[in-house]
């Protein structure tokens, strides 16, 4: 399954944003944001950025694209210290939505 940061950078590369620009309109630190999209830190919790991503990347509340969003947010944010031995970590979306 994709990582939040990989996810991102693939919508904002679609609609040729650069880097920057996308952290212009959204109003981030390009520096830290390259940083999520890289992998090396987590995705913001708060729903605020996530609606301030959502909104600039134009994707439509309660779409596909949205739900993922969401669901990947999530899942960024369980340290793989406790991932359950066994457990398949792709149903977790579906968990999240619940």
């Amino acid at each position: 399954m994709e990582q939040f940061g990989q996810y991102i950078r693939s919508l904002r590369e679609k609609q040729r944003m650069t880097l920057r620009l996308f952290c212009q309109k959204a109003e981030l630190d390009p520096s830290n944001w390259s940083k999520i999209e890289r992998g090396v830190h987590a995705a913001p919790k708060s729903k605020e950025v996530l609606q301030t991503v959502a909104e600039v990347l134009e994707i439509k509340s309660g779409s596909d694209e949205w739900n993922t969003l969401y669901d990947l947010a999530a899942l960024s944010c369980i340290p793989h210290e406790i991932e359950p031995q066994g457990f398949d970590i792709n149903k977790l979306p579906v968990f999240f939505r619940t």
